[in-house]
């Protein structure tokens, strides 16, 4: 499994530069207006990782298949996306089918670019999405709540408890946070994730900047840095720009350039990472001679769920998994010496796979 990261914030702050940068390709027009993406964009990303390639070149596998990350360019909000404002509502809805959400600030002055709000403020750009995305949350409660007063009453056990829920997201929504802040049990966590509110989204800052602060940010970006860690969020520094130009080069030719640059990798591997860190996801590994391949699960996932995201019959069959840890593989040079020198293990249901795994599942047909 993958997962879904739509990208947000103002018009012009650079999100159609950056989803061209990530999908290496010009499926988003950017354009210095309002509303040049109108439908959203969609991309799916080769993760880079590379053990990956590391452990094909071990094996001799013939073909290298990396996990994939899908972006989504959701077009500009601006005030009042929440009444509808600026096509606000069908925005919404497409922020409502991603699990997590980078949020773009601008971090740069340019004065061909003009700023919706006539000014620069990466913090004030993200109070205005966050007000709309709890607006839009508390308008979508109210009627919730109106729709299910008839089941509470009757004691319908699942409206008393999505009531119950949408109440305490309520109550944290009129205090002006977010509803992500709410502590649910874990017997309320599917109905919980089943509200998709807004705000229960898992949030990214991208810091847009120049081209030459791209290596250590700048004061704006510092602002964000500060506002992201009394939240409890997470930032990264990119440039669009130097972003985009490096998806038109041959990797060679990149790696010269973010050198020039003065920087080590590139933005899309910081921003996968911080995406990973964010939605607590982690990698596990097929390799054999005919192919290496790179899955993605969820950090605690267990081996019967892990080989599930192969196929579901290699969960519903499942009798165990082999597995050697990644270093452990390299080092020995393979599974068959790993095997010899008592590295390969079998486990069984209850493992819980851990990131790095190279594993071999045992199922029934």
């Amino acid at each position: 499994m993958g997962f879904k990261m739509g990208i947000v914030g103002l018009p012009n702050v650079g999100k159609s530069t950056l989803f061209n940068a990530l999908t290496r390709t010009a499926a988003a027009q950017a354009a210095n207006f309002p509303f040049c993406t109108i439908e959203p964009n969609v991309g799916e990303v080769a993760v880079p990782d590379d053990r990956l390639d590391r452990l094909a070149e071990i094996a001799s596998s013939r073909q290298i298949i990396p996990t994939r990350m899908t972006f989504v360019d959701i077009a500009g909000l601006v005030k009042g996306a929440s009444k509808g404002e600026g096509l606000g509502n069908q925005f919404l809805a497409n922020i409502r089918e991603v699990d997590a959400i980078a949020h773009v600030l601008r971090c740069f002055e340019d004065g061909d670019v003009t700023h919706v709000e006539g000014k620069v403020d990466p913090v004030a750009d993200a109070e205005t999405i966050d007000t709309e995305l709890m607006l839009a949350d508390i308008e979508s409660i109210e009627k919730r709540l109106q729709n299910i007063v008839r089941k509470v009453r009757g004691g319908d056990k699942e409206a008393v408890q999505q009531e119950r829920l949408l109440r305490m997201a309520l109550d944290v929504l009129e205090q002006g946070k977010p509803a992500r802040v709410v502590e649910v049990d874990p017997e309320d966590e599917r109905a919980w994730k089943m509200l998709q509110l807004l705000t229960t989204k898992p949030v990214l800052y991208v810091c847009n900047v120049d081209e030459a602060e791209a290596a250590g940010g700048n004061a704006l970006s510092a602002r964000v840095a500060e506002m992201a860690a009394a939240q409890g969020n997470s930032h990264v520094i990119i440039s669009a720009r130097i972003e985009e130009e490096i998806s038109q080069l041959e990797p060679d030719e990149a790696g010269m350039f973010l050198e020039e640059m003065g920087l080590s990798e590139a933005g899309l591997d910081r921003l996968i990472r911080a995406g990973y860190e964010l939605l607590h996801l982690e990698t596990y590994f097929t390799v054999g001679p005919k192919e290496a391949r790179a899955w993605t699960i969820r950090e605690g996932t267990t081996a019967p769920k892990a080989a599930g995201v192969i196929h579901g019959d290699f969960e519903k069959g499942f009798i165990r998994a082999e597995t050697v840890a990644y270093d452990d593989f390299v080092t020995l040079g393979g599974e068959s010496a790993a095997r010899e020198a008592g590295k390969l293990r079998a486990e069984g249901k209850s493992y819980v796979v851990r990131d790095g795994d190279v594993l071999h599942f045992l199922f029934n047909t």
